[in-house]
């Protein structure tokens, strides 16, 4: 995973698109991309849209969260995600995306999240 992240950034795109790039990960593993993305992004100045299943991770690394419909597939919401920023690594090794997981922001965002996707499914 991380040499296809190295090689899609060695050529400085403005966007890259990401379907579910951590989805075969360990919850560990995972969890350390999603920071290490979340600094590149940061740093880098390029736009992800990234595809996943997971609320969670929706909002710890989206700006904006769009919820897709059952078949046929169509935009049922898009909710802007009001978290703080930044969220990647800190220098001091910490990271800023694991300490607003406790935050009642995030859990309040992704409950209203989930709550949506409920009434779409």
């Amino acid at each position: 995973m991380r040499v296809s992240l190295a090689r899609a950034l060695a050529l400085e795109p403005e966007l890259m698109l990401l379907d579910e790039p951590f989805g075969a990960l360990d919850e560990l593993t995972r969890q350390e991309m999603q920071l290490q993305l979340l600094g590149l992004c940061e740093r880098g100045g390029f736009t992800a849209v990234f595809v996943t299943h997971s609320v969670s991770e929706a909002v710890l690394l989206a700006d904006r969260v769009v919820v897709m419909s059952a078949r046929p597939g169509r935009i049922a919401a898009e909710i802007e995600v009001d978290l703080p920023r930044p969220r990647g690594e800190r220098g001091d090794g910490g990271s800023w995306g694991a300490e607003l997981r406790f935050t009642p922001e995030y859990t309040e965002t992704v409950a209203r999240i989930s709550g949506l996707l409920r009434g779409v499914a």
